[in-house]
């Protein structure tokens, strides 16, 4: 039997607006360009390709199931301006066939430079998961699939407030050079993680099969690749062919892969619909889908994913190039995270403060901040070229990585200037 895990990731960023050395405006975002993106993917993905999420859910009676994170960045933008695909999101969470995992609210780095910021966007990413869905996460899956030993060891130790483990397992992506000769169709776990937040049963690992799941992401409408054009019946027996070598697929994308990544002309919608019953009919019914936590909860781990240095999803390396590739991205990641500090500070005596003016203006500070440090912003300041130029460039706002630098920094310097006088109000 194969089981399928089928996961999207569904984000979008705050954009910054174009902000001059000269600015002294506190308002940096681009609401108008972020409305007309959000707007733009809800109508080629998110609404088309959550109801048919539901009508497969339907139509198979629950046997299709799937899996979403949902940042919270991208669900304070549904909330404003895209109202119809929450909404859906809502009906796919009432089928009791989706499960929604947990992150960062802002889609951050935060692992990598503070702890603390990481356990509060964590905690504040599940509490939002909880008012809109009803659910508890109980699977984690860190920004951009950046995951190591250190990172399960942390994330195994989260403790929910009765004192039981917090998370049952992670997702991360299946690394040839860390699987070594196995195969990602197995249940893992991290080396010195204890138990889960499954009773009797570690913490463990559901690897990204990346060969498969990039099938669909990235070489479905390519008409040189030697297996377009990609038929349900074609995929379906590729997935039947991990029996006998492992009981999970996971295919895990973006879920604008649907309609946007892919366009609707190429075929993916109906690829889509038709993927299910192929998968199910394969050998006799033989095979099934999963959720993440379902497949944790079946499937016992076989051995070790030891992984010292940090890995991730992005680009062929799958390490950290793509944010913390070049001095532009370090400089401005290091001096994003030591703000947070006097940011923080500057927040908590606001709140003291009993001024609801000052209240108010503490509240933005950190919210500002906490926007400047998602991923996507050190994203477009990546140099990389070639294979990866065209994935870097796809939403990017900036005509070079250098333009994306020079802005992100006259931003983050118009915030220490806020928080400085903070400071003496």
């Amino acid at each position: 039997m194969a089981s399928v895990v089928f996961y999207f990731q569904v984000h979008q960023p705050y954009r910054l607006r174009r902000y001059s050395v000269f600015d002294a405006d506190p308002f940096y975002f681009d609401d108008a360009a972020n409305r007309a993106i959000l707007e733009k993917v809800s109508a080629k993905c998110y609404v088309p390709a959550t109801r048919l999420m539901l009508d497969l859910i339907k139509r198979h009676k629950g046997k299709f199931r799937v899996a979403y994170s949902l940042t919270g960045l991208v669900l304070d933008q549904l909330e404003r301006w895209s109202p119809e695909a929450l909404d859906l999101f809502r009906e796919l969470a009432d089928t009791g066939c989706v499960e929604f995992l947990g992150e960062t609210y802002h889609h951050s780095l935060a692992f990598l430079y503070s702890r603390e910021e990481f356990v509060e966007q964590v905690r504040m990413h599940t509490q939002r998961i909880q008012d809109l869905f009803g659910q508890t996460p109980r699977v984690f899956r860190n920004t951009e699939f950046t995951y190591n030993n250190d990172m399960a060891h942390f994330v195994a130790e989260m403790r929910s407030e009765d004192g039981t483990p917090r998370w049952k397992g992670a997702l991360a992506e299946g690394v040839d050079r860390v699987l070594e000769y196995r195969s990602p169709n197995y249940v893992y776990r991290p080396p010195c993680t204890g138990e889960g937040a499954t009773k009797g049963r570690p913490f463990a690992l559901l690897l990204k099969n990346y060969r498969l799941s990039d099938d669909i992401a990235f070489r479905f409408s390519n008409r040189d690749w030697a297996e377009w054009p990609l038929t349900p019946e074609k995929f379906a027996k590729w997935i039947h062919q991990i029996n006998g070598d492992g009981y999970v697929c996971n295919l895990f994308m973006d879920y604008e892969t649907l309609g946007e990544h892919q366009w609707a002309d190429t075929g993916i919608f109906d690829f889509m619909e038709r993927l299910p019953e192929a998968v199910l009919k394969m050998g006799k019914g033989q095979n099934e889908f999963l959720m993440p936590s379902e497949a944790l909860d079946r499937y016992d781990p076989v051995g070790e994913y030891d992984c010292p240095h940090m890995i991730s999803w992005a680009d062929t390396e799958r390490d950290l190039s793509a944010w913390l590739g070049n001095a532009m991205q370090s400089n401005a990641l290091t001096e994003a995270f030591k703000l947070e500090r006097l940011v923080k500070a500057s927040w908590r005596e606001g709140m003291d403060s009993g001024d609801p003016a000052r209240v108010e203006h503490s509240v933005q500070l950190l919210n500002d901040w906490r926007r400047l440090t998602t991923s996507d912003h050190f994203y477009y300041m990546c140099t990389k070229y070639f294979a990866d130029g065209d994935v870097h460039r796809y939403f990017n706002p900036y005509d070079s990585p250098y333009d994306s630098y020079i802005n992100f920094m006259n931003v983050l310097d118009n915030l220490r200037t806020r928080v400085e006088q903070a400071a003496y109000v």
